[in-house]
């Protein structure tokens, strides 16, 4: 048992930024928002996405408060059998403050459904 609580404890210890996050998710790379057409049309995306629990990055909409809202949901595509984080043309890492944003975000952009995980907030 001991051996077992130092194994789950060590997962959330080393989850502390999202460059952590991503690596043990297994996020191989990011991709821009504005790609995903392109990649859509040569049959090279997935069918479902995966939108995720992050530490927020951005300030902005008005829940950009890091004290108030310190996380915030991001999306992530398979390209190729390979999974991607969704960032904007700028360069930056995509957040929605609320799954209903995301979900209109992934909706607009032909995705049907997705899975949704949440590996950094406890819940009792």
């Amino acid at each position: 048992m001991y051996a077992y609580f130092l194994q789950i404890a060590t997962l959330w210890i080393m989850m502390l930024d999202n460059k952590t996050l991503d690596a043990y998710l297994g996020v191989s790379g990011v991709i821009t928002q504005t790609e995903l057409p392109i990649v859509r049309e040569q049959s090279r995306l997935g069918e479902y996405a995966v939108v995720y629990r992050t530490y927020r990055e951005k300030q902005g909409g008005g829940f950009g408060d890091q004290i108030k809202h310190p996380y915030a949901w991001s999306v992530l595509v398979y390209v190729d059998s390979y999974l991607l984080a969704i960032n904007s043309a700028r360069g930056e890492r995509r957040e929605w403050a609320s799954l209903d944003s995301a979900a209109q975000w992934l909706t607009s952009h032909g995705f049907s459904y997705w899975w949704t995980r949440n590996d950094i907030e406890t819940f009792e």
